[in-house]
């Protein structure tokens, strides 16, 4: 039996291991999961046992690992779907195709597929409709929709749900885009990202005006660098929207011939046509090292080599294996038979291999891996399509023609001049952060090692919580060969320690090798200038990247480091402590300096105390709602203390009693208590929300969080930020967390550790990931 770290088998019991609707396990080990995926696969061969027994050894000792949906999905004849993600149709300009999209993706989401949209196909706001006299709401309505849809699949039990927003640098609505996340609660189920053109980029360099332009109506002229600016201070304080490159992305195609690309899958690695699909598998490198940590170690290139093969033909056979969501899906799968085999366990194989992540010799080391993987998948799929056939959309001249393809060695191109070849694409490296955990802990896709050692809680049956400490693999078995007391090599480099052009440069270098594209996260520090920030990007477009994601830690993104909290100085042991909770968006608007409360005990109601009360008439109810809410006086400001809400509709009459209950002893302990208008707006009803005053409102629940938020600002206890642009000076804005904390806590266990790596939040504790 596999022997790996606790956290290892605990995954895969959770998340990967087959078993009955009552729970009873059918994979009684990890090689019965392997055995079970081996055999699925190989049906689609002509001779299954061969292929069945080749299969079991590449995915034994975690050699070749498929993504998630295919380990948990494949043998089990449930109605799944075995790829990750997919890309919609183009949503057409008009009412009725809008909502017959919103359905089909609402269809893809319950098969456990994310999916990637680009909304720079609907009118922007205020854009005349015609036949009905009407303005149009602008695609970020829409959006909303959306939104509401994916919180509805997640309430019915389905994996949490991920989607992409795009929208090009030249749609009118383009600043509302980049400013939507802003917004607390709002657009939390998507990923956003900006489509930048080639002459955008050079409209920044050249200080030259951009027009923002929809049907051939040219609605605003700016400078294109104050564009370019407004998405970088996004991104510097939000952590979104990200950037796409995408004409570079369709001119290095190779189906430049047959189809324009305009949106990606949730994490980036897969731009993707209109209803592409996202196959992915990633290469153990780490599993590959010979005689790790000495001076002739090595990676085995033969046994790279012999690997990739086989995971070209196992991720092919998925294609005619696997469900899918939608006959169109199906149709763009089988039609170019798309894959994205790529790697993980780089850095680890790196420090293996005694090469510092972002130096020389790991360059070196990483291209040659990489040019390696390419040649071989790409011959691959000649030898397949020898056997099987060519994808059918193939064409000779126009599929040779392609800069991609005149970068192979001339001996591949020879190759499929003569034979054709099996899949359109074939590499993408993926966000693997479950996968790797799985996988022994094993660093993440090409991300640097995060934390080389962390503690984790966890859970036993009796409901109590045991420390456990989880360790890298490469610094396991270093420990292993050289013992407890030796020093650490120069290698052994974390992501804490590594400089951002260190991350860019690796990144570039991965990126010749990878005919898709990559999900990768460039950390950097939240001390970082602004001006330094901004030329991570543009580093990033000038060394070939198709796309750029940064995450800069502070209190509106959290921080990624889930590290001990150090003992309290002597002289701050009698300091009060604030509470651990949500930061708030701008946390400095809510309480001014000296003016937090932290009681342990609620305050004592007063006789008298002012208030307001708000009429809120939702569309749903036949009686108005009236809102009551009440202030304190406490340090000479007034911050809410009670609410009260009443209606003739009795329908609401219990839960509404208890609602206010609860906020008003929320209110009445101190403390941050803006949290709570998050939460409110942030709930969704499955059976839709309501349009207000122009503006869709997720629920009745929403409704009255957004009447606190109003009535917090009304007696200046937050700022409006609505009426607050970014300052110019993003570096110099100091945000800190009323509670002081610096940990991000995970929304499944609760416990703080949860990472941010390659676009995803992954949980080390348990598990738990999202894309979005």
């Amino acid at each position: 039996m596999t022997q790996v770290a606790s956290i290892s088998q605990q995954i895969w019991d959770m998340k990967y291991r087959l078993k009955d609707a009552d729970g009873t396990p059918v994979d009684k080990t990890i090689e019965e999961t392997w055995g079970r995926i081996a055999k699925a696969l190989a049906q689609a061969e002509k001779d299954p046992a061969l292929w069945e027994a080749r299969f079991a050894d590449a995915l034994a000792d975690f050699k070749f690992l498929p993504a998630g949906r295919i380990i948990s999905g494949a043998g089990t004849d449930r109605r799944v779907t075995m790829f990750n993600c997919f890309v919609m149709g183009d949503i057409p300009d008009d009412m009725a195709g809008i909502f017959e999209h919103l359905k089909e993706a609402a269809l893809t989401m319950q098969q456990g597929g994310g999916i990637g949209y680009d909304f720079s196909t609907l009118r922007p706001k205020g854009a005349p409709v015609k036949g009905v006299g009407a303005d149009a709401s602008g695609p970020l309505s829409f959006m909303d929709v959306w939104d509401a849809m994916c919180r509805t699949i997640m309430s019915a039990g389905s994996r949490r749900g991920a989607m992409m927003a795009t929208m090009r640098c030249d749609h009118p609505d383009i600043e509302a885009f980049i400013d939507a996340k802003h917004e607390a609660g709002r657009l939390r189920m998507f990923n956003l990202s900006v489509l930048i053109t080639d002459p955008f980029m050079e409209a920044v360099k050249h200080d030259q005006a951009w027009e923002l332009v929809f049907g051939g109506v040219v609605y605003k002229s700016l400078p294109a660098r104050a564009l370019w600016d407004k998405i970088m201070h996004a991104t510097y304080a939000y952590a979104e929207p990200g950037v796409i490159f995408i004409d570079r992305i369709n001119r290095l195609n190779n189906l430049h011939y047959c189809e324009t690309i305009h949106a990606t899958n949730p994490c980036g690695e897969q731009p993707l046509p209109p209803y592409g699909v996202c196959l992915l598998g990633s290469v153990n490198l780490a599993k590959l090292v010979v005689d790790p940590f000495e001076a002739k170690a090595r990676l085995d290139m033969d046994k790279l080599r012999d690997l990739v093969r086989v995971a070209v033909r196992m991720m092919d056979n998925v294609i005619d294996v696997s469900r899918f969501p939608l006959d169109r899906h199906e149709n763009e799968a089988k039609s170019k038979r798309r894959i994205g085999l790529g790697v993980t366990g780089l850095a680890d194989a790196l420090i293996l291999c005694n090469a510092r992540y972002g130096g020389k010799d790991a360059l070196l080391l990483t291209e040659e891996w990489m040019g390696a993987l390419r040649r071989e998948a790409y011959l691959a799929s000649v030898e397949l399509a020898q056997e099987k056939g060519a994808f059918p959309l193939y064409q000779k001249e126009p599929y040779l023609a392609g800069e991609t393809i005149q970068a192979l060695d001339a001996d591949v191109q020879a190759a499929i001049a003569e034979h054709g070849i099996r899949n359109a694409l074939l590499t993408s490296i993926a966000p693997t952060g479950t996968i790797s955990l799985f996988a022994d802990n094993v660093s993440s896709g090409l991300e640097p090692v995060f934390s080389f050692t962390y503690t984790r809680a966890v859970l036993q049956k009796d409901g109590t919580r045991r420390e456990e400490e989880v360790s890298d693999y490469a610094y396991r078995l270093f420990r292993l060969l050289k013992g407890e007391n030796a020093a650490l090599p120069p290698a052994f480099v974390d992501a804490q320690r590594l400089n951002p052009t260190e991350h860019v440069v690796m990144q570039a270098a991965v990126q010749k090798y990878i005919d898709s594209s990559i999900s990768k996260t460039i950390n950097v520090p939240e001390s970082i200038s602004f001006e330094d920030f901004r030329h991570v990007y543009e580093q990033a477009y000038a060394s070939g990247c198709k796309g750029c994601t940064t995450y800069r830690p502070n209190d509106i993104t959290g921080s990624v480091l889930t590290v001990k909290k150090e003992e309290p100085k002597a002289e701050d042991q009698d300091q009060p402590q604030l509470p651990l909770g949500k930061p708030a968006a701008r946390p400095e608007d809510y309480l001014d300096a000296g003016g937090v409360i932290h009681l342990t005990q609620p305050l004592d109601r007063p006789e008298a105390l002012p208030g307001a009360t708000y009429k809120v008439r939702w569309p749903d109810s036949d009686h108005a709602m009236y809102i009551t809410i009440n202030d304190i006086i406490e340090n000479n400001r007034r911050r809410p203390f009670e609410v009260f809400i009443n209606s003739k509709n009795m329908e609401h009459y219990a839960w509404t009693v208890a609602l206010t209950r609860m906020i008003s002893a929320v209110f009445r302990r101190g403390g941050d208590i803006a949290f709570v208008v998050e939460e409110l707006k942030a709930v969704f009803d499955p059976r839709g929300g309501q349009w207000m005053g122009g503006k869709y409102v997720p629920s009745l629940l929403a409704a009255i969080g957004e009447v606190i938020e109003r009535h917090m600002i009304a007696i200046g206890f937050v700022a409006d930020d609505a009426e607050d642009d970014l300052p110019e000076d993003v570096d110099q804005r100091k945000v800190v967390n009323l509670s002081g904390a610096r940990l991000r806590h995970c929304p499944k266990c609760g416990q703080p550790a949860l990472l941010r790596q390659e676009g995803c939040d992954t949980c080390t504790s348990c598990g738990y990931s999202k894309c979005g």
